[in-house]
């Protein structure tokens, strides 16, 4: 472990009483899980008057709106570790569908219906994850129009080491749901087709008879769900913990990390209340907002994205140190995906993001 080094005016902790008139980035590697630095400054490293060239801060207006084909899953950021996806679907899969390329995660922003898996039926509403193991066979059934983020992944969705604070940190591991056995509710059509996706080509197999038909399963592999609104967030009074301590899914260079609500940090200690400024100098970071008031961000709404990509600075807007000291608590509920290597952007991205969005800082 490499010694710790100070030098000139700093905090005794991080986050914490930073000294008047400073500003504290944090400097860290491996997104919030390396080695670690606090610089202070005396302006903000976001008080940018321009900025030329593709690395900047990237966002995306409430994207379920008449710019989204519906009943389609619409890539919009890549790398080969990951495909992030969102769709709005108002009507049930026509076919059954097994993916033999990446595991899924599927967080419903917003609907109801329910899944048929090979192993059984899991119902779905809002604020689900759906853990889709790769090549599992299944059908989507909407009940209620609905609004989708999914992450496929080149790796299992795995739960993060929990260290000291226990197994039941986060969440209870009985409020993971399972799907009970059960065959697939469409009988008696004359056929069934699964379309399966490898390599990112659809192939369609068609049966005589639903490909739901397992009466039983033993094992480790199999659909999950979690609600986000079960999860309980890692917290202090003192310290303001950083997304590191919100992981809830970790994949093979790759984390997923849920915000949810929260009492805020006590401010008679001086305790930085908002989001600290920092660079991802190792991550990409892309933050879906879910429910709530995102008081870190200003113009931003349910169903926003953003994206910020490893290298250039970020932290929260100028109107949240304003707005931040007349709270108690936060009721904001966000996925964010950080990724160990670069994504990049489909054109649907590039043709719908706002464009001045880098300038919200100004």
């Amino acid at each position: 472990m490499e010694s710790f080094k100070s030098s000139g005016t700093f905090s005794k902790q991080a986050h914490v009483k930073i000294p008047e008139g400073l500003y504290e980035e944090e400097h860290g590697r491996k997104g919030f899980f390396g080695r670690v630095s606090q610089i202070y400054h005396q302006n903000p490293p976001v008080n940018w008057t321009n900025i030329e060239g593709d690395l900047k801060p990237r966002c995306q207006r409430p994207m379920f709106g008449d710019h989204l084909e519906v009943n389609y899953f619409q890539p919009i950021l890549f790398n080969n570790d990951v495909t992030i996806n969102i769709a709005h679907y108002t009507v049930s899969f026509e076919c059954f569908f097994r993916n033999a390329d990446f595991d899924e995660l599927y967080f419903i922003h917003d609907g109801e219906g329910h899944f048929e898996t090979i192993y059984g039926h899991l119902t779905y509403k809002k604020g689900d994850y759906i853990n889709i193991p790769r090549g599992t066979t299944y059908k989507l059934f909407t009940k209620v129009p609905t609004k989708i983020f999914k992450i496929e992944s080149n790796s299992e969705f795995e739960q993060p080491d929990r260290g000291m604070l226990g197994p039941n940190a986060l969440y209870d591991q009985t409020v993971i749901e399972t799907p009970e056995s059960a065959l697939g509710s469409e009988q008696d059509l004359e056929e069934y087709k699964v379309e399966i996706k490898r390599l990112g080509k659809i192939t369609t197999i068609t049966y005589p008879f639903n490909p739901l038909d397992a009466k039983g399963w033993k094992g480790s592999v199999y659909p999950s769900k979690l609600s986000i609104y079960d999860i309980c967030p890692v917290m202090s009074h003192k310290y303001h913990i950083p997304p590191s301590g919100h992981t809830t899914y970790v994949c093979r260079n790759f984390v997923v990390c849920s915000f949810v609500e929260r009492p805020l940090e006590d401010s008679k200690h001086g305790v930085l209340r908002v989001p600290f400024y920092h660079s991802n100098i190792d991550y990409d970071e892309v933050l879906f907002y879910h429910q709530g008031e995102f008081f870190s961000r200003d113009n931003i709404d349910a169903g926003a994205l953003t994206f910020h990509p490893q290298g250039i600075h970020h932290g929260p807007h100028p109107k949240a140190f304003n707005s931040v000291d007349e709270k108690t608590h936060t009721d904001e509920y966000a996925v964010m995906v950080d990724t160990r290597y670069p994504l990049e952007q489909t054109e649907w991205f590039k043709t719908n993001e706002v464009k001045d969005y880098w300038k919200s800082w100004m």
